[in-house]
């Protein structure tokens, strides 16, 4: 009885840990604005996924080697980053280490990442990658100026009522409670913009300026 007891629980341990660096190893990243992830992008472009190869970067500290997705690029437009064009991109080789999936059939993507030392792109599941075809006129439209306005104005994500601000250089998000979608009306068609007093609010494209501004205080 002992023996069988002892059987069973051994693989029950080695299971528990398995979840547990399952877990561990889990990407997890809570999700911005698509202004949050403009302003703190060092790259932002469009561009066409043309190719997609496995590729070594070099061995970790066990010696074992580190794969990498290289995913080669046509650049159709660059707003935001380094003078030269970028013509592919790195990422993680799972998606458990925050690496991105994306399709190489030519699709066009609008993608922002981070620059590395050696003046390659990375990107992960943690920044805004979104197909070009399913951003919002607002969105393609505030790429070229109205995103920049509003970088030092801070965006913060409402997840549960009651939530306010604590400055009037902020800007609440409320697409979570109020739809309860990550990227909702606010993230589709508004972007936060400083205003003349150094305050910031939210600015919808569509509509003219004056009756554009959403004051936390209105209803």
């Amino acid at each position: 009885m002992t023996w069988t007891g002892s059987s069973c629980f051994v693989p029950l341990v080695l299971l528990f840990l398995w979840r547990v660096e399952e877990v561990a190893e889990a990407c997890s990243c809570s999700p911005a604005h698509p202004q949050q992830a403009f302003c703190s992008a060092d790259v932002v472009i469009r561009a066409k996924v043309v190719g997609e190869q496995e590729v070594d970067t070099g061995n970790n500290v066990y010696g074992n080697p580190i794969k990498r997705i290289k995913y080669d690029i046509k650049q159709v437009k660059m707003f935001k980053g380094p003078s030269q064009d970028i013509d592919a991109i790195y990422t993680a080789s799972s998606s458990t280490v925050c690496g991105v999936t994306l399709e190489t059939n030519g699709n066009e993507y609008l993608i922002t990442g981070r620059l590395e030392a050696d003046g390659k792109m990375h990107v992960t599941l943690c920044q805004f990658i979104e197909p070009w075809d399913a951003l919002s006129p607002t969105q393609r439209k505030s790429l070229t100026q109205r995103y920049e306005m509003g970088c030092e104005c801070k965006i913060t994500r409402c997840t549960s009522v009651p939530c306010m601000i604590s400055s009037p250089a902020e800007c609440l998000w409320t697409d979570w409670v109020m739809e309860k979608a990550v990227y909702g009306e606010q993230a589709k068609h508004f972007a936060c913009v400083k205003r003349s007093d150094d305050s910031c609010a939210w600015y919808r494209g569509a509509a003219p300026p004056k009756k554009d501004f959403l004051d936390i205080e209105d209803p």
